[in-house]
């Protein structure tokens, strides 16, 4: 993080220097891009983007490896890893450091020295921060962030309450001046997301402030309900037009990290997926995941599973369910998997905004108009509707009486849960159900979906077979990653200051901030 600076200025001084030769202006204002090098912030921008939705490189040990499986969207089929088991990996803990603090704010910091403060660059580049940073801080709770960047030897971490304070500052400064602006497009094809398309980074950026606002509902209600209020005023996502995926290429890393992983078939169809998506017959469960090569059947696995229960025949890679073919399918001959290295990956779906504006109902918020059965059908509506399921299904989908059955896992595994899908009567039922919908529309988010997941307890998920944590005992599920050997040797007073921040000792059990039921 001490080096955050230098990967500010690297690109510009490495652009500048095969642009220019004005050394004087070089060694006295490094931070500025010379008029050459201003061209070169668009594909910054698409830098950030790549890094901060986690690109190929880094998305196994940051995502599958940790969230993914805290999420219960998969569980390991291989025994090289133990993350499943909530056996943190040191390394892997400094990961998300380096896609926040070297990959992608570096890049944004450039646009930001180097646009007017109004400026519509300004406003995505902000947008793009608060993407980052309430990910980052979600994850780990306090983290350095008003001073990230700076040369000092110490660099102090920052509350996740103020944190989240300043991020719907960016949001809201970022929207007043899209608008005010009135431009159409920013940064061209160069935007991986939306092509530059502002009407939809308005409505992304509102979104997001409005899944900010619902995480910080149990700790700061009244600023929760005027955060909310305010990004539905302002415009989110209402159709599927309006859902951010993120292009991906076979250019140097810039592949879908998800499909890579899939094709060395070491992770499946998690025990808890397998029940609300077998028992609600759901039909995204034929595009999530795919029957096992052995069987043809839909299989899953506990969470937790221990290396013996891992090697037993039926939880083998082939004898349970790979991601679906947007990911990965079989070749020609059977013999191996091929990944879809460049299909688009989802960052945030338009049914989000509908599962969050239920709830927001339920809280006594003004959403906009519309009763929290409305949105929370509509939010289910939209999700068949991006996998390409037809209205009918939906409807018929949403009108199901059907429960979470036994997965058929190797465990005998009960039925998860009891939460229907058609909407009921009882308020604390409703709201198992939009988390529930919810969790199953985030797919394959995991950051996303374990941050909410700890937030509301919902849905209800197996617990571990095995915990191989002492701070973690079977029954409970982690809260939180601790910080990694990196911070205590490289900014170890400043992390010293930052553990009291934390209410708790520095481990997987301790809540984050907005974590508070």
């Amino acid at each position: 993080m001490k080096t955050f600076l230098i990967y500010i200025l690297l690109p510009a001084v490495l652009l500048m220097g095969a642009c220019t030769s004005d050394f004087e202006e070089i060694n006295t204002n490094p931070s500025k891009l010379t008029e050459a090098g201003l061209r070169e912030l668009p594909f910054m921008f698409s830098r950030a983007q790549s890094a901060a939705t986690i690109h190929r490189p880094y998305y196994q040990t940051i995502s599958i490896l940790m969230p993914d499986l805290y999420a219960q969207y998969y569980a390991l089929t291989t025994t090289s890893f133990t993350t499943d088991r909530y056996a943190l990996n040191d390394t892997w803990l400094s990961r998300p450091a380096i896609i926040t603090y070297v990959l992608t704010m570096p890049q944004l910091q450039a646009i930001f020295d180097n646009t007017e403060t109004t400026s519509s660059e300004y406003a995505l580049a902000n947008i793009m921060k608060a993407y980052t940073f309430h990910r980052y801080t979600d994850q780990y709770g306090p983290v350095p962030y008003f001073k990230a960047g700076s040369t000092e030897s110490s660099i102090p971490y920052d509350s996740q309450e103020a944190i989240y304070d300043d991020l719907f500052k960016c949001l809201d400064s970022a929207v007043t001046n899209l608008k005010a602006n009135a431009i159409n497009n920013v940064f061209g094809s160069q935007d991986l997301i939306y092509g530059g398309d502002v009407s939809k980074w308005i409505s992304f950026a509102n979104t997001l402030r409005l899944r900010m606002a619902l995480r910080i509902s149990a700790v700061d209600p009244n600023r929760a309900k005027q955060e909310a209020e305010a990004a539905v005023a302002a415009g989110v996502m209402t159709d599927n037009s309006q859902s951010a995926t993120i292009e991906r290429s076979l250019n140097g890393d810039d592949a879908n990290g998800l499909a890579f992983n899939a094709a060395n078939n070491e992770f499946s169809m998690s025990s808890t997926m397998a029940s609300y998506l077998k028992g609600y017959q759901d039909p995204r469960l034929s595009i999530y995941f795919q029957p096992a090569v052995a069987t043809g059947e839909f299989k899953g696995l506990r969470n937790g599973s221990s290396a013996t229960a891992v090697n037993l025949p039926g939880n083998r890679p082939n004898q349970t369910s790979n991601l679906g073919t947007k990911w990965v399918e079989r070749n020609s001959d059977g013999s191996a998997w091929e990944a879809h290295l460049d299909g688009r990956q989802e960052v945030m779906a338009a049914a989000e905004a509908y599962f969050l504006r239920a709830e927001g109902v339920l809280n006594g918020w003004d959403m906009g108009g519309g009763s929290a059965q409305e949105f929370y059908e509509k939010g289910i509506e939209l999700s068949l509707e991006q996998w390409g399921i037809d209205q009918a299904r939906a409807r018929t989908y949403i009108n199901s009486d059907a429960l979470p059955v036994a997965p058929g896992d190797e465990t005998n595994s009960p039925p998860v849960s009891n939460i229907p899908v058609r909407w009921a009567g009882s308020e604390t039922v409703q709201r198992a159900q939009i988390a529930t919908q919810k969790w199953l529309a985030l797919f394959p988010d995991g950051i996303e979906a374990w941050a909410e997941f700890r937030r509301t307890g919902q849905p209800t998920m197996y617990p571990l077979l095995q915990s191989d944590n002492a701070d973690l005992p079977v029954g409970t599920f982690i809260k939180r990653l601790p910080y990694s050997s990196v911070e205590i040797s490289t900014n170890g007073a400043a992390l010293e200051e930052g553990r009291k921040l934390l209410g708790g000792p520095d481990n997987a059990a301790t809540r984050v901030w907005w974590d508070v039921d």
